[in-house]
């Protein structure tokens, strides 16, 4: 009899050993810190993670007892912990019922529930204050995790009373006691590979996120905000602590209180210095609020941050086997953390330079762009917000901002380098079909307008250097690519495109008919310099016809006019190009109006108008 009964103890004893080794050595693993590797760190979480499982088989294979559970269900925590670790939830929950179901059935729970809300509030209910409890309270806290990791924040909200009991429970160090009892005999106590009360902790803070990022996503800012704020001053890793401000800030954003988010944002800062989402939110709200040096300075140290190399979270003790963007999967908090790469961030930073009269040092980040594309060094990369433009739009907007910074020849360079790549591949003819057809022309019909367009930039670079032949030359070079395009309606011949089919067919067909009047303007400007009027004339009229917002060609127009002799005709011309309503420059660089070349005075045209007398608009 007594030797019965001393087997299972001695079985039992020996599991114990078993499993506070494995913990012993994935603790001693987990101490190593910054000198492990993450591929070392997975190869070792997948053996501790096959030792448990094996640990446990042996500990279910043999009839259930009492005194034994509570080692069975130490096993299962660890065992699951480690595979939720590893992602790997479809093997962790099931095991998880499957023991909690096991005690149900021990104690006399009544028969297991297929609602999981029931099955754990039963659960909870048949092991009352026995010394089983704790261990229950365990594999929920499991549960709570893989809930948290697969989205159901409807569950979690629906179990919020028995959760928020749950933190408060372990969180108060009620289990104390018993561990204070196992220091003489921890080898009879069987070891977790995570202290549940840092488990906790961890839960309670990403869900307060995960469902802040949810409510943020319906709308409720307010709702969020609250839940956020209380958040903050949980116990937590830094990177979450920032979160909670992240998150907060943008519930002010959306509640029309950009101020209050800008300190939101400055304490995630704070908080975490790597909390880059929190640097490009706030380079967003300096955008809404019109504030471009902020904005610029943002972006700069946006971009210095994202080239950092990335470090990697910080080691918080007792959570770095469960890893918070395990539990963070939400699409709502994915889409709030997510910033664009560094190099979408360097092409934002050139671009607003460039447009707000930086231009000398945006010309240097366009070509830091430029060199950092053709690097294999693109470090820094992050998700995506707004994808880069493709490599020949962004020579030519180089090329625009050099030509800006009076540096012609380096514009022409960069011209001549997306010529070469794709006029060799330029149709004689070019049909585009109705719009429901045209997607399959517009690969050629883009190579075709960014050759144009370095046409139009290497005019532009002539009239620069006041070379009038090479820049009528280089225009014609344009007009005769864009010439090659047409246009067909089902069941009709094709025909060239005018201005008034630019609203019906997109964008195409709109930077189209700008370059063409951009680059008929630019050649009869160059005509006017060299005297050929008539020529000129011809072509500027043209241009207003297929760009009539062009204010260059509507001023030089009026001044051909006027050296033709037809001064009523020029007042009148130059007035209806003074009445254009100006309109943002939203369009890429290489599509602005020149600023540099032969350019007319207003104040001295309208002097000329006042000599004439009344003016027709009177």
């Amino acid at each position: 009899m007594s030797n019965r009964m001393y087997q299972p103890l001695s079985l039992s004893s020996k599991w114990i050993q078993e499993n506070n080794e494995l913990v012993n050595k994935w603790q001693q693993h987990e101490g190593g810190g910054d000198a492990i590797s993450r591929d070392q760190n997975q190869t070792h979480l997948r053996w501790c993670s096959s030792e448990f499982h094996k640990l446990l088989r042996k500990i279910q294979g043999v009839p259930p007892l009492a005194d034994r559970t509570q080692l069975e269900l130490t096993v299962v925590y660890n065992a699951c912990l480690c595979s939720a670790a590893q992602s790997q939830l479809s093997e962790a929950e099931p095991l998880l019922i499957q023991a909690t179901a096991r005690v149900l059935q021990m104690t006399g729970g009544g028969p297991v529930a297929s609602d999981s809300l029931v099955f754990w509030r039963n659960a909870l209910k048949s092991v009352g204050n026995t010394d089983l409890n704790s261990s229950v309270q365990y594999l929920l806290c499991l549960q709570w995790a893989m809930w948290l990791a697969t989205c159901q924040l409807k569950i979690i909200q629906e179990f919020q009373d028995e959760l928020l009991s749950l933190f408060e429970t372990l969180s108060a160090g009620v289990m104390d006691d018993r561990r204070s009892e196992a220091r003489g005999k921890s080898s009879e106590i069987p070891r977790l590979v995570m202290d549940p009360r840092r488990l906790i902790e961890l839960l309670q803070m990403c869900t307060f996120i995960a469902q802040g990022a949810e409510r943020l996503s319906e709308g409720q800012s307010l709702e969020a905000l609250s839940g956020l704020q209380t958040a903050s001053s949980l116990p937590a890793p830094r990177t979450l602590v920032a979160y909670t401000h992240l998150l907060s800030g943008s519930c002010l954003g959306h509640m029309s209180r950009p101020q209050m988010a800008l300190q939101c944002y400055k304490k995630a800062l704070e908080t975490d210095s790597r909390c880059v989402c929190a640097l490009y939110q706030s380079m967003l709200v300096y955008r809404q609020l019109g504030n471009t040096q902020a904005e610029i300075q943002a972006l700069r140290l946006l971009h210095s941050t994202l080239m950092l190399p990335s470090a990697t979270e910080p080691v918080v003790a007792g959570t770095h086997l469960l890893s918070p963007s395990l539990l963070l999967r939400s699409q709502s908090l994915n889409s709030l953390l997510s910033v664009p790469s560094a190099l979408s961030v360097l092409h934002s930073l050139a671009q607003k330079c460039v447009n707000h009269g930086r231009v000398s040092e945006g010309v240097e980040y366009y070509l830091d762009l430029l060199a950092a594309l053709h690097s294999e060094d693109q470090h820094g990369m992050h998700a995506e917000v707004s994808p880069l433009p493709r490599l020949p739009e962004l020579y030519l907007e180089a090329g625009a901002a050099l030509l800006m910074a009076r540096r012609p020849a380096d514009c022409m360079a960069l011209c001549d380098e997306v010529i070469s790549t794709t006029l060799e591949l330029l149709p004689e003819k070019l049909v585009v079909e109705e719009q429901e057809e045209k997607r399959e022309a517009e690969d050629r019909v883009g190579m075709l307008l960014w050759a144009g367009a370095a046409y139009l930039l290497q005019g532009h670079s002539h009239t620069h250097l006041k070379d009038w032949k090479q820049a009528v030359t280089h225009y014609t070079r344009c007009i005769n690519l864009l010439v090659r395009v047409h246009f067909r309606n089902r069941g009709s011949q094709p025909q060239i495109p005018s201005t008034d089919m630019v609203g019906k067919q997109g964008t195409d067909l709109c930077i189209l008919q700008r370059l063409k009047g951009l680059s008929l303007a630019g050649r009869g400007i160059s005509f006017s310099q060299t005297d050929q009027l008539r020529e000129a004339l011809r072509d500027l009229q043209l241009s207003l016809q297929a760009f009539p917002d062009c204010v260059g060609a509507g001023l030089w127009c009026g001044e051909v006019l006027w050296r033709l002799g037809r001064r009523w005709e020029a007042a009148a011309c130059w007035e209806k190009t003074w009445s254009l309503t100006k309109q943002s420059s939203v369009e890429s660089l290489y599509l602005q109006e020149p600023q540099s070349g032969p350019l007319l005075d207003s104040t001295e045209l309208r002097h000329r108008i006042q000599e004439l007398g009344p003016t027709l608009s009177a």
